[in-house]
């Protein structure tokens, strides 16, 4: 179909979604019907108009081959009547011959050529010839002879004289000739009348009979069906000239529909597309139509300035919203991030010191007595060893617990800082080590609050591209997430595993837990925002902001579970660097 239209619609879609492929579907198929039913109803007014004129003149070619046959007999009968009649001497033409026969049947005198006297004598064999009709002087009809058609013509006398006989070879071809008809002879047995129908032919067979009355041979004429011929002409003639009149009307039609209809709906589909990609919600030309595309012209701009209303007054809205989501989950990873320095100072708070400060002045007070037995001294000496070693673990307890705060604090710090440096930025990715980011995570397991959990990871690096401290994030999240199911079993020890795999191209790390897992199916629920497992519903944050972040990181998190009680597993998919 013609016009930018059609071909932009057979680009977006084939069979029924395009409009321009359904509509040449239709008038294609209208076309076809319309061909067929045009075709039916010439042949209906034809072709029985044709057979009847066909079927009269097969009757007048039948009724003049008989007039032929009837000729080519009488014609030897005339003249054997005149030569009897004369008695002059004969003039026999080459193959004709002529005898005088006794009425006991011998010959009496003959005239002809020898071969035509051979084939007069193989006509004679059969007496029967020589009987004919009782009552008459005069007879003619038809022989067979050495394979040849002759016509035969034969007087006798009223009482008991000579008979004459004339012999006369007879051309079957010339009977056919102003028809242009095929003849041949066939065996008397083969039946007379109109015998069969071909496509091209109707064959006929008229008996050729003797002096006698019997039927020696049949003429098998093979007619031209000429009328028949002409008829279908005609009809394929007035189907086909029919058929390209309404095949030019639909191309006619479908060029109008592409010019006035395709290429119009195809110009506002452009224009959306164009608004789609660049998000600049500008008005369509209208070209000044007053049908029904100019009305979905208008509707559309009335639309899209409705929209780019809506799109601003969105704009202003979704700044405040996002400014405000941007912080919440700013703090919601400050407070992931600052969970182990509450348990560092709720530990700290709560301990208590090896040996009271008073105990250790009385035990070295005692050690100074001059006369203090030897017993006592030594039990004191261990004492104060011992009080001396649990002071030394507690201060480096002390002293890594400072550290985990203090990177915990730190790590606090850098959180705030990249949201105030790449707040209105893409974050930038570059190439990580995933294990090194979970391990720094593990503070979060180490200090769980009711439990004793157990981390795992792959023993290598694991490279993937991403932004640092999205990352380092996204771990914190999940694993705190994995500690919190495990604590929420209410059970004394857990574990969690980070393994790695995937293939050329990206990495797939699953991190695993073994706590009170989620119900199957409700997977993507656990990704909407202010949605928590929790009994007391805080949080409902975390899940949503690390699938936003993984999104930004062009990867994607994914959550499975087998069952409540059955544990669960987070699957990241990240670019290789």
């Amino acid at each position: 179909m013609g016009g930018d239209g059609d071909r932009r619609l057979r680009r977006r879609g084939g069979g029924p979604r395009s409009l321009g492929r359904r509509l040449v579907w239709l008038l294609s198929v209208s076309g076809l019907v319309g061909a067929l039913a045009i075709t039916l109803l010439l042949a209906a007014i034809i072709t029985p108009s044709f057979d009847t004129l066909e079927a009269r003149g097969l009757t007048r070619d039948i009724a003049r081959l008989h007039a032929e046959i009837e000729d080519s007999a009488s014609d030897v009968e005339h003249d054997a009547h005149d030569l009897a009649v004369s008695g002059a001497r004969p003039r026999l033409s080459p193959g004709e011959a002529m005898a005088r026969i006794a009425p006991d049947g011998r010959w009496l005198a003959q005239a002809g050529d020898a071969a035509a006297r051979v084939r007069l004598a193989g006509v004679l064999r059969d007496r029967s010839i020589l009987r004919g009709p009782s009552g008459t002087t005069v007879t003619g009809g038809f022989a067979v002879s050495d394979g040849r058609l002759v016509a035969i013509g034969m007087v006798r006398p009223r009482g008991q004289g000579a008979a004459l006989l004339l012999m006369r070879p007879v051309d079957p071809e010339r009977w056919a000739g102003p028809i242009r008809a095929t003849v041949r002879l066939v065996p008397a047995a083969a039946g007379t009348g109109v015998r069969d129908w071909s496509w091209r032919t109707v064959g006929v067979q008229l008996p050729l009979t003797g002096p006698d009355g019997r039927t020696v041979a049949v003429a098998r004429f093979d007619l031209p069906r000429d009328m028949a011929m002409l008829g279908r002409r005609m009809l394929l003639l007035s189907a086909v000239g029919a058929t390209l009149l309404l095949l030019g009307l639909l191309l006619v039609l479908r060029r109008a529909i592409a010019r006035h209809v395709l290429d119009p709906l195809a110009r506002v589909e452009r224009h959306m597309q164009h608004v789609r990609l660049s998000s600049v919600l500008t008005p369509i030309d209208d070209d000044g139509r007053r049908d029904e595309i100019g009305a979905l012209t208008t509707s559309l701009n009335a639309m899209l300035g409705q929209l780019r209303d809506l799109h601003e007054r969105i704009e202003a809205q979704g700044f405040a919203l996002g400014r405000s989501e941007s912080a919440v989950a700013v703090m919601h990873n400050v407070r992931n991030a600052l969970n182990p320095v509450s348990t560092i100072l709720s530990r700290s708070t709560g301990a208590r010191p090896g040996a009271e400060r008073a105990t250790l002045d009385r035990a070295v007070a005692e050690l100074a007595l001059p006369d203090l037995p030897p017993e006592r001294r030594q039990r004191l000496a261990a004492f104060m060893a011992a009080a001396l070693e649990a002071d030394a673990r507690d201060r480096a307890r002390i002293a890594a617990d400072a550290a985990a705060g203090r990177d915990a604090l730190a790590h606090v710090l850098e959180v705030i800082g990249a949201q105030q440096a790449q707040a209105h930025e893409r974050p930038p990715l570059e190439p990580c080590d995933i294990v090194e980011l979970a391990a720094r995570q593990a503070s979060i397991v180490h200090y769980a609050p009711t439990a004793s959990i157990a981390l795992s990871l792959p023993a290598g690096p694991v490279m993937v591209r991403a932004n640092r401290l999205l990352l380092s994030q996204l771990l914190a999240n999940l694993i705190g997430n994995a500690v919190d199911a495990i604590v929420a079993g209410g059970m004394a020890s857990g574990r969690i595993s980070v393994t790695a795999g995937g293939d050329e191209a990206r990495v797939t790390i699953t991190i695993r837990d073994d706590g009170v897992g989620f119900a199957p199916g409700s997977e993507v629920a656990l990704f909407r925002r202010g949605y928590s497992t929790r009994a007391d519903r805080r949080g409902g944050l975390g899940l949503h902001w690390c699938a936003n972040a993984m999104a930004a990181m062009e990867g994607t998190l994914d959550l499975r579970s087998a069952g409540h009680g059955l544990g669960a597993e987070a699957v990241l998919t990240l670019p290789r660097p």
